[in-house]
């Protein structure tokens, strides 16, 4: 994801449609979130993506305490599959993907009986898409999540998977309510604070976000990979954003994680650790022997979270950085095992 030419497998343009959802009336912020909301018929035949939509809205600025119920929402897209009186297991995708990317694991997880919560990230999917990048921050993106499974779910006794960016804001759900969630399951994530800062792989990945004049998501998704997607498949992954003005929430992504201590939510970060550090209830490593980005980033929580000390953590062999894609009904399994105590 982070080096060379990409080959640009883009669909055609199509103009824009802006939605303006809030900040009406703050002098001092001048204009209104920009949003885009992707038309439904680019999730039309998706393949192995039978899911029903669920919507919910959460506050466009979450900072702002005096927004109304009227305004300054953003639409936020969930899948919410299996019985609803079972435990959750929620799982959050990361940069640049959307729920298309658990797709593998759903099923198995719904099998075994589990009731299974996959949202959109907003600026990706079906969640709303703020077209300016400065409207994106990692504090955001914690609230809108928080808004998302707290306030409008209200899920407890949660199992958590994170991969990528949904390790990065799950973790912080966890920290800040922890009673909340059963347990955690990590795969090719991380909690940075910047110190250590992160490596070579990622800054030019994060490099290569910022630069390159083409940003095409399928193919990015596909070569971080082992196996190959379809072209279909790589299709979905292109289908929430018709064309670049789409893509400011993907685009800027990489630029919000932590890389120095008193950088934007370093300090947050650090005190987030400090919670883990007194985590005693299950957390499981499963990371994957193919991604150059996040490789040794299970050695942290092994070390440091009590609760991942008795823990048979697995290094998924055959996996890329998206290793939901190459290896998701394992990670299924997995998760069973772990809600179902056949993990120790």
């Amino acid at each position: 994801m982070a080096d060379g030419s990409i080959p640009a497998r883009i669909k055609p343009e199509k103009e824009s449609s802006f939605r303006m959802v809030g900040l009406e009336g703050k002098e001092d912020k001048g204009d209104a979130v920009k949003a885009l909301r992707t038309p439904d018929d680019r999730f039309a035949d998706l393949p192995d993506f039978p899911f029903e939509p669920q919507y919910a809205e959460v506050p466009a600025a979450p900072e702002e305490e005096d927004q109304t119920d009227d305004g300054g929402r953003l639409r936020v897209h969930y899948l919410d599959e299996g019985p609803t009186d079972a435990a959750p297991v929620l799982l959050l995708h990361g940069e640049p993907s959307w729920g298309y990317l658990y797709r593998h694991m759903i099923p198995p997880l719904v099998a075994a009986g589990h009731r299974v919560v996959v949202p959109d990230q907003i600026g990706f999917g079906r969640s709303d898409k703020p077209a300016e990048m400065g409207d994106y921050t990692y504090a955001r993106h914690i609230a809108w999540m928080s808004s998302l499974v707290f306030d409008h779910l209200d899920l407890t006794e949660i199992t958590f998977f994170g991969q990528d960016w949904g390790g990065l804001i799950g973790l912080r759900l966890v920290t800040a309510e922890p009673d909340r969630f059963a347990r955690i399951v990590l795969s090719n994530t991380g909690l940075p604070t910047g110190a250590p800062p992160p490596g070579e792989a990622f800054m030019a990945w994060q490099k290569f976000s910022q630069d390159s004049p083409v940003f095409p998501i399928g193919d990015l998704v596909n070569r971080a990979c082992v196996s190959d997607l379809s072209s279909n498949e790589i299709a979905a992954y292109d289908a929430p954003f018709p064309d670049d003005s789409y893509k400011a929430g993907a685009r800027i992504w990489p630029s919000l994680v932590v890389t120095s201590p008193d950088g934007p939510e370093g300090a947050e970060n650090a005190a987030a650790w400090e919670t883990l550090k007194s985590w005693n209830k299950p957390l499981l490593c499963c990371f994957s022997d193919q991604d150059p980005v996040t490789r040794g980033g299970d050695k942290p929580f092994r070390a440091l979270v009590p609760g991942a000390q008795a823990q048979l953590h697995r290094t998924i062999e055959g996996g890329g950085h998206f290793v939901q894609e190459d290896c998701g009904p394992e990670l299924a399994r997995i998760i069973d095992d772990l809600i179902g105590d056949r993990v120790t």
